[in-house]
């Protein structure tokens, strides 16, 4: 698994080709192959950052994201 910091994490923002990553808790998540998440946006939310309180606060929570690819940590 790779560490990412959050300038590198910005680089998987999902548009022109990038993956679409997002990291929640310090877990990063490749969300690249979810069709919600086409073109690195999902409801007003965009990849490539962390958006641990955005997703503790939406109606799903972290629940959505257990099946999906861990792929690093966020670190500082």
């Amino acid at each position: 698994m790779q560490n990412f910091t959050v300038d590198e994490l910005k680089q998987f923002d999902g548009k022109d080709g990038h993956k679409a990553y997002v990291a929640v808790d310090g877990t990063v998540y490749d969300l690249t192959n979810v069709e919600a998440w086409r073109g690195g946006n999902h409801h007003g939310l965009t990849a490539g950052r962390d958006l641990t309180e955005m997703i503790k606060k939406s109606p799903h929570g972290k629940k959505t994201l257990t099946d999906k690819p861990v792929v690093g940590q966020l670190v500082s």
